[in-house]
């Protein structure tokens, strides 16, 4: 059964058009144990991803990509001069999982976080509108999928 997911990342560090240019990109860094464990147990390849672009200056959905691999352990969390080193793993225990993700398309026009809050009500429990939330990975259900594609300008 097919899953969807919302997975964030700030344009300045890796944007919709940085993912359109490479075509599938491992999504390292990530340090939050629930959003891990979504990637490490719950993503599967071919689930959909509602590429989000936080801290910029219009934040909102700006593509789509899909997961393209199984979850493998994270190699930055190896590396003494990654930001993301994790001096608590081992290769033969890591800690952190990630997938590769998957240029599909980038939208006609970013989906703002302002549309979607204004949209709260036929959005139900969208984790994203929650507050406090600040996950990188965020589950999204298929009805919320289908909604948000019909947020996108025509």
């Amino acid at each position: 059964m097919m899953r969807y997911w919302l997975m964030k990342s700030e344009p300045d560090a890796f944007s919709i058009d940085d993912l359109e240019r490479v075509k599938n990109e491992p999504w390292t860094g990530v340090r939050n144990y629930q959003a891990r464990n979504y990637m490490w147990k719950e993503m599967a390849v071919g689930d959909g991803v509602l590429f989000y672009h936080s801290n910029a200056k219009i934040p909102g959905i700006a593509g789509l990509a899909k997961v393209a691999s199984a979850a493998y352990p994270d190699p930055t969390q190896f590396d003494p001069e990654s930001d993301y080193w994790d001096p608590k793993a081992s290769v033969d225990k890591p800690r952190w999982y990630l997938v590769d993700v998957g240029f599909e398309r980038k939208l006609k026009a970013v989906i703002s976080l302002e549309t979607l809050k204004a949209n709260a009500d036929i959005l139900g429990d969208f984790v994203l509108l929650n507050r406090g939330t600040r996950l990188s990975v965020l589950p999204v259900s298929r009805t919320q999928w289908q909604t948000i594609l019909k947020l996108e300008p025509k």
